[in-house]
């Protein structure tokens, strides 16, 4: 589902060049068409974990599942701005409940000493998603039109749902694959079958901190997911084939990076049983590490350099994604569904926001790498946020909630 979810979400920015000339729009407006994705995807957030945690993952996915396949479908029709953009918003609609939601099933169905590696394997997938498309939309417009690229992919979202509904069980015992051993190592067996109110307002105000991260860190991730195509198809002149496979191998790297940073995560956990090392620490360093890379990117134009200081900056980045999706599971695995869509609408309004920057720099300056140097500034804000995370403190259904830095806890611990 994560590699689909990508693919649908990406695929416009291979198609970008071919559409805009197409429709005749502006880098602004391609920036809008790329942002209408994440204006319902970020207020459905608030509300899209809520659903997954009150009707289960497989009747809410298998809905989501239905929409973002429809909308791709019409996205291959449409033939004016408001049209892709109409499109867009459905898509992004249809998208929104589907991570918070699917994090909720990983809490059930996953022991938490392996949280992060099951976050780090399933965001991985996403990021097959990301590097297969842009070569895979490029053969088919290639082969076909950027309209018969859209058509494919709905096949395939479409046969994803058949499969999820066929399959998944919301319940673990009643899967027949499931043993009863697994059941004993698994979180919630005692409470799966429970519908609890959820306490909205204190477990949003919880979340905040992580919320705050995730936007920071998503705001360069949209760089790359949207405009990498035509970063090096109009900065560097490459023809749609060749920054196709640029922007493919530079995100390739995400797959390592998502795979080892939740790995390691639990590693950490496991030998140190600290928390903040295994969640906050390393997502710090992975932005740290990111910002780092990308500084070449701003003083150097020679293409060979800029596709490796991309590929090192996005994984650098990518280590951050499973444990920061571990850190609502750590602080509320009750409701884990509810506190990832909290986390999640910070990466919804980044890509509201990113989109949009970046087209409007590039249209008022025409330098497709000054943009880069806003995300160097939010990952190094990310990095100091990450202080006020917290995911070694549980929340309680009665507890009054507290934010700040993990100072005297980890000289504690020390």
């Amino acid at each position: 589902m994560y590699l689909v979810l990508y693919m649908d979400r990406v695929n416009i920015g291979t198609a970008a060049g071919a559409i805009q000339s197409d429709l005749k729009l502006s880098n602004t407006e391609l920036g809008l068409v790329f942002s209408a994705f994440a204006y319902p995807y970020a207020l459905i957030q608030l509300f899209g974990g809520w659903a997954g945690d009150r009707f289960g993952p497989r009747v809410t996915l298998a809905i989501c599942g239905c929409i973002f396949s429809v909308a791709t479908l019409l996205i291959g029709f449409a033939d004016s701005l408001i049209g892709l953009v109409a499109c867009r918003v459905l898509l992004g609609f249809g998208e929104a409940p589907a991570l918070p939601t699917a994090t909720r099933a990983i809490a059930s169905w996953t022991p938490p000493a392996q949280w992060g590696m099951a976050q780090g394997l399933t965001h991985a997938a996403a990021r097959v998603g990301n590097a297969l498309t842009p070569p895979l939309i490029a053969l088919l417009i290639g082969w076909f039109s950027w309209r018969g690229s859209f058509f494919f992919v709905a096949t395939i979202s479409l046969a994803w749902v058949i499969t999820w509904v066929a399959y998944f069980r919301d319940d673990p015992a009643k899967h027949s694959g499931t043993t009863a051993e697994d059941l004993r190592l698994l979180p919630l067996s005692g409470e799966r079958q429970k519908r609890k109110k959820v306490p909205v307002a204190r477990l949003l105000r919880r979340i905040l901190p992580v919320t705050l991260v995730d936007f920071c860190y998503a705001w360069t991730l949209w760089v790359y997911l949207n405009w990498l195509p035509s970063f090096f198809l109009k900065s560097y002149g490459l023809d749609l084939k060749q920054s196709a496979l640029f922007a493919g191998g530079i995100l390739c790297a995400g797959i390592v990076g998502d795979t080892l940073g939740g790995i390691w995560s639990d590693r950490i956990l496991h030998r140190t049983g600290n928390l903040l090392k295994a969640r906050s620490y390393l997502i710090a360093g992975g932005l740290i590490g990111s910002l780092i890379c990308l500084l070449p990117v701003l003083f150097l134009k020679d293409i060979h350099v800029v596709a490796v200081a991309l590929t090192l900056a996005f994984f650098c980045m990518e280590l951050v994604i499973g444990p920061l999706w571990s850190v609502p599971m750590d602080i509320a695995p009750q409701y884990s569904g509810t506190a990832s869509g909290f986390m999640n609408f910070g990466f919804a309004i980044a890509g509201i926001v990113s989109p949009l920057a970046f087209g409007f720099v590039i249209d008022r300056t025409g330098d497709w790498h000054l943009p880069f140097a806003m995300s160097i500034a939010l990952l190094f804000v990310g990095a100091l946020l990450t202080l006020f995370m917290r995911p070694d403190r549980p929340f309680q259904d009665d507890e009054e909630t507290v934010l700040s830095p993990p100072v005297e806890a980890s000289a504690a611990k020390l």
